[in-house]
């Protein structure tokens, strides 16, 4: 029975306690009671904390978005981590491309040209696969999960004493309400004890605004404490801050080595494939042939040039200089084939890679073509499926 008296006792104690702050955060907002004023340093400190929840929440999706663009992914690796299960594994994009490559590649036949050229394409897209994944994880445990620890632990403890704060002023500026009610109170007991003496009245306002100056004393001091305890830990943002830099500085390196690798990968890809010709196949059976622009192109060259070591690539100004002496002689040169090459009709001429065949030019041919002999075969030849040889 002696329990049930006490909790209905503090149940009472702190509905009251609620009701008065209620009382007073409404009367603040109507301007009809004094609110007591945090300290210039103090507000700085909490504006810094919003304006790093703000920013940190910002950065952090974003970075998610980055890293996973699917939304469907993200949203089950959220579900996943949240049962504590871990998410099944499958392919991401690079990985799925390489597979649809090398799939492609090898029902096309690994002997031709493009079959090969798809093989592998699709082996390079798999390693940017895996290399993406190592981004993901290491960025996801060296520079996201710092990121919602204080999010969801450090600026949460803030969140929780800033709004105990909030609270205790609450607390104190509604007792220094009723200690200015008492003693105005006071004062007109005082006034009308002259004409209508009556000393029970002003004895019960004398103790009612000694016992408010107590509990404006104790609601003072439980503020003040409170305020330091907030000010501590807000004043730790500076340290988050140096933190979130180093994290920063390791999410910088995971990109850097991800995208090195990447380069090097493509740049190995480079090396084996060359530079191949895109051929469109009209309707009539007519061929036309545009080469495409090398990747090492000098263009290209030159821009990365300034911030690149000096990178492998076959020279078009040496393959230019032969192909021009070529058709500015009326000799024949011999030429290793590069790649496979399909005849589109009877002009030209099927080509097997790594062969030996001669070539020569004829006055008024295309540019892009030669005319190209094996024994007593002979036909046009796209000269960049050619290597000129000395």
């Amino acid at each position: 029975m002696n329990i049930m008296d006490f909790n209905v006792k503090k149940l009472a104690a702190d509905a009251g306690t609620f009701l008065s702050r209620a009382v007073q955060f409404t009367e603040e907002k109507l301007g009809q009671a004094e609110k007591t004023e945090l300290d210039a340093h103090l507000e700085n400190l909490l504006s810094k904390a919003e304006c790093t929840k703000l920013w940190t929440e910002k950065i952090m999706k974003q970075t998610e978005v980055l890293l996973q663009p699917n939304p469907n992914a993200r949203i089950e690796e959220f579900v996943y981590e949240k049962l504590d299960r871990k998410a099944p594994s499958r392919m991401n994009n690079p990985e799925l491309l390489g597979q649809y490559m090398i799939d492609a590649g090898n029902e096309f036949g690994p002997g031709t040209a493009y079959g090969n050229a798809l093989i592998k394409c699709g082996e390079t897209q798999k390693r940017i696969g895996a290399a993406d994944r190592e981004l993901i994880q290491t960025s996801a445990i060296n520079f996201l999960t710092p990121l919602r620890n204080f999010i969801e632990g450090d600026y949460k403890t803030i969140t929780k004493e800033r709004k105990l704060l909030q609270n205790k002023r609450l607390d104190l500026d509604a007792a220094k309400t009723r200690l200015k009610k008492a003693k105005v109170a006071e004062a007109r007991a005082a006034q009308l004890n002259i004409s209508q003496p009556e000393e029970n009245n002003i004895m019960i306002w004398a103790e009612e605004v000694t016992k408010s100056e107590q509990e404006v004393r104790i609601t003072q001091s439980e503020f003040d404490r409170q305020a330091e305890i907030t000010r501590l830990l807000l004043e730790g943002i500076s340290s988050t801050h140096a933190h979130h830099l180093r994290c920063l500085n390791d999410f910088v390196e995971a990109q850097m080595t991800y995208y090195a690798q990447c380069y090097q990968y493509m740049l190995d890809l480079q090396k084996q494939l060359g530079s191949f010709p895109s051929t469109f196949l009209s309707n009539n059976n007519q061929s036309s042939t545009t080469p495409v622009q090398s990747v090492s192109s000098p263009s290209v060259l030159a821009s990365t040039s300034a911030s690149l070591p000096s990178l492998p690539s076959v020279s078009n100004s040496m393959v230019t200089s032969g192909l021009s002496e070529l058709k500015s002689s009326s000799g024949s040169r011999k030429a290793r084939v590069l790649y496979d090459y399909d005849a589109a009709n009877s002009s030209e001429l099927s080509l097997l890679a790594d062969e030996v065949i001669t070539v020569y030019s004829i006055p008024g041919m295309d540019s892009d073509w030669l005319m190209g002999e094996r024994g007593n075969q002979q036909g046009k030849v796209p000269i960049t499926y050619l290597e000129l040889l000395n």
